[in-house]
């Protein structure tokens, strides 16, 4: 793809299909250089998995799922181990946060995992509304 599209890096490919009435994955392709390494101290996978995990700790409704591929087969997080459901979410204001990261390329894909119908518009508004009226965000939803 690289050769024949002319960018300097691969792009990262990120194919989504699937017949879901409700439910998606937003994925954030990150290419990095030698700077990030630096400022990462090498492994850029985890410290972006960490910042995230930092931001998100005390969310009731966002949890940044362990790091990589390998951990999300072995807590069944993955539809045949190889697929990262759309609608596993369904009927919830949950998200799910994933941090997929392949150093030897210098690629890495932040994908979030929700109920475009339930964590969508609506929900966020209500959620809103219930933090700018200091009730428990959790209400109504």
């Amino acid at each position: 793809m690289t050769k024949y599209s002319g960018l300097q890096d691969a792009p990262i490919f990120l194919p989504a299909v699937g017949n879901f009435a409700q439910g998606m994955v937003v994925s954030v392709p990150i290419h990095y250089d030698r700077d990030l390494e630096e400022v990462a101290g090498g492994d850029v996978g985890a410290t972006i998995h960490a910042a995230l995990a930092a931001h998100y700790a005390d969310c009731q409704f966002v949890t940044v799922m362990p790091l990589g591929e390998a951990s999300w087969k072995e807590e069944g997080l993955l539809e045949r181990d190889a697929f990262l459901r759309a609608d596993a979410l369904n009927d919830t204001n949950h998200l799910q946060v994933f941090v997929y990261c392949n150093e030897e390329r210098r690629t890495c894909v932040v994908a979030a995992r929700l109920d475009n119908l339930g964590k969508g518009a609506s929900g966020a508004a209500v959620q809103n509304l219930n933090i700018a009226m200091g009730v428990d965000e959790a209400t109504g939803l």
